[in-house]
């Protein structure tokens, strides 16, 4: 807790490790769960802050291609989750039960807590992406502003491509939606298919800003952010910004009709990333080579509130 600024960050290690709560001056900016902790974690639901991994978003089709070398889904796992067009999202660990708090530090600048996940102590997982891999996740709450800071160890003997994100679900208490604006720093938009899948097309974005989300809904792929600006939503006077560290090149924009709710997803690469890099449809997949860390951050604020 920032008691001189008046922010509060919760976090459930056990279930994801996803910050669940954000509070600006008692406002909740973060969708919460619903009902109590304990019901949340017996029945999990994406709310707060989720990490997608070890693939962001959708997989086209339950074959992905890694090294030049081809990898099959196993559904009969029972640990892929499917979207409405059947197709495995949001990779493995979106509620993962494996987490350990490593560190926790508080003083009178900054709070923190840092947990690990190993990603081969669940044969399950790896037995879907083959790669030995630890990730080291800090909410840092300073200032008023939270940061989340992602480390991620490749142990594996081949290089490991990266195509990960956050889900983060972002509102504004008391002001419907459709009274809400929004900027969005990019300058690249990526054609979807019917499926929501990049075909590896681009175009400018040539957004209007801001964009007023009224009789509007967002669900895009956008490249070339500008690390020097914030995405941000407003409305009744209060702001919530975002700010994405560089190795967040790509952001999902999600913002549907019917919820007041908007996502802003720090992405390392564009959905499906492994299988367009493959086909030569992309060319900026990350990889980390054996025995490196991958870091980034991203930040949040609010303000009016």
């Amino acid at each position: 807790m920032d008691a001189e600024h008046g922010v509060e960050v919760s976090i459930c290690p056990s279930n994801g490790n996803i910050a669940y709560d954000m509070r600006a001056h008692g406002h909740p900016i973060l969708l919460s769960p619903p009902g109590s902790l304990a019901g949340w974690k017996a029945n999990p639901s994406q709310a707060g802050i989720p990490l997608l991994a070890p693939w962001a978003n959708r997989i086209d089709g339950d074959v992905y291609w890694i090294n030049g070398k081809q990898y099959h889904l196993n559904p009969d796992l029972g640990n892929l989750r499917r979207d409405a067009s059947g197709l495995a999202i949001h990779g493995l660990l979106l509620f993962a039960r494996g987490w350990e708090v490593e560190k926790l530090h508080a003083d009178e600048t900054a709070a923190l807590v840092t947990s690990r996940l190993d990603f081969a102590s669940r044969p399950q997982w790896m037995a879907q992406f083959p790669f030995n891999h630890a990730i080291e996740m800090t909410h840092r709450l300073a200032d008023g502003v939270l940061e989340v800071s992602t480390a991620i160890m490749n142990a594996a003997v081949e290089p490991m491509p990266l195509c990960i994100g956050f889900h983060p679900w972002y509102q504004i208490p008391d002001c419907p939606r459709d009274q809400w604006t929004v900027h969005l720093p990019v300058r690249k938009h990526y054609e979807l298919s019917s499926k929501l899948v990049p075909t590896g097309e681009t175009e400018p974005a040539n957004l209007s800003d801001p964009i007023p989300l009224a009789g509007r809904k967002l669900d895009d792929v956008f490249g070339d952010v500008n690390h020097d600006d914030e995405f941000w939503v407003e409305g009744a006077g209060r702001r919530i910004s975002v700010r994405f560290g560089r190795k967040f090149p790509v952001a999902i924009a999600y913002a549907p009709q019917d919820r007041d709710v908007i996502c802003f997803e720090p992405m390392t690469a564009v959905t499906n990333a492994f299988n367009l890099a493959h086909a030569g449809a992309y060319k900026d997949l990350p990889v980390i080579r054996p025995g490196e860390t991958w870091k980034e951050s991203f930040w949040i604020r609010a303000a009016g509130f």
